[in-house]
């Protein structure tokens, strides 16, 4: 079994301002498999945090249907985590309670909380900073928290919305490295969106390329390149050609 369906999937936003509707997403047919590595690549627009959001129940579309492990998605779930553009962390608390905090909120005993925590601080690499607080800690630093949090919710898909968008470029290529190193460890499914081809080169299984607004797929490349990937090689730039080819056709012939 897939371990999502988006069947016949469509998103219409109301713009009252206007008076008019947005189409956000048309006709969007995906299935992801277990432990597979997705990466939503497309223009500004073009419906992929949307796609992204439904997936996470934040959302509902106005048509179509959308199913995680057989059951239809009515709302957020923790079967599914969530990291966002920024990490979000409770700034008086620090790195171990951050990560743990849903444990709190579900009465476990602090023991169990930190010894659980732990386990997701060190799988990140942030063991020695668990008493550190947000402040104390950089962008990327505080990503992995972020990171560590949604892992130890221990869901089937962790859904990530360009989480390394405001990170230096040293900082983006190390954490887009270490994210690898946990999927690869962590054995689950992500669905990642980016605006950046050699982002979704170097972090996919599979990349879907999807068109400017109204969104719809316009293919979905399988990426077997070795890992860790090679942005200089042959193959990875004839992959990027090719994207860039569907994502601006005018462009790339010119």
């Amino acid at each position: 079994m897939a371990n999502i369906e988006i069947s016949n999937v469509s998103k219409v936003f109301t713009d009252k301002a206007r008076g008019r509707d947005v189409t956000a997403l048309s006709n969007v047919t995906l299935s992801v498999k277990r432990n597979d590595f997705i990466c939503l690549l497309g223009p500004s627009g073009c419906g992929k945090s949307t796609l992204l959001n439904m997936i996470a129940g934040f959302d509902k579309p106005s048509a179509g249907t959308l199913t995680v492990d057989g059951q239809p998605v009515t709302g957020p779930g923790a079967d599914r985590g969530v990291v966002f553009q920024q990490a979000n962390l409770m700034p008086w608390l620090p790195v171990w309670e951050n990560v743990a905090f849903h444990l709190k909120m579900r009465g476990a005993q602090k023991a169990v909380r930190r010894e659980q925590a732990q386990i997701y601080i060190d799988l990140v690499g942030l063991t020695g900073f668990e008493n550190h607080y947000p402040a104390e800690l950089s962008g990327g630093m505080n990503q992995r928290v972020g990171i560590a949090r949604a892992l130890l919710m221990n869901p089937g898909v962790i859904l990530m919305d360009e989480p390394f968008g405001a990170l230096d470029e040293q900082t983006r290529m190390d954490m887009q490295n270490e994210l690898v190193r946990i999927w690869q460890k962590s054995q689950g499914t992500i669905v990642f969106v980016t605006h950046g081809i050699d982002e979704a080169l170097t972090l996919g299984s599979h990349v879907v390329v999807m068109s400017a607004r109204p969104g719809r797929i316009a293919e979905v490349i399988p990426i077997t390149l070795e890992r860790p990937r090679d942005i200089t090689g042959a193959e990875f730039n004839d992959i990027k050609r090719h994207i860039l080819h569907l994502l601006r056709p005018d462009r790339a012939a010119a």
